[in-house]
């Protein structure tokens, strides 16, 4: 099935979100107040198939807030920077 999936995501038959175990899922969870544990929606973004495409959309859109792709905004800053550095590094 896993296959099949990232196929159909790659040529845009499907969209992501369709298949994200957080769909449905309590948003506060994803969007908590600052302080608050982000453990249950990171074990969510864990066990999820499609968590390097919504890391991949954060990222894009330049999401400021919330839990995507099992990571804060601090953490995908992290990420972004780092693909900034490979990118310069090919170039």
């Amino acid at each position: 099935m896993r296959g099949k999936l990232i196929e159909a995501l790659a040529v845009g038959e499907l969209s992501w979100q369709d298949y994200a175990n957080c769909r449905g899922a309590d948003a506060d969870l994803f969007f908590p107040e600052r302080g608050a544990s982000t453990r249950k929606a990171k074990a969510i973004c864990n066990a999820c198939e499609v968590k390097a495409q919504c890391l991949d959309y954060a990222i894009v859109n330049g999401e400021k807030f919330g839990i995507w792709g099992g990571m804060s905004e601090r953490e995908r800053r992290r990420v972004r920077r780092q693909r900034i550095v490979a990118a310069r590094k090919v170039s």
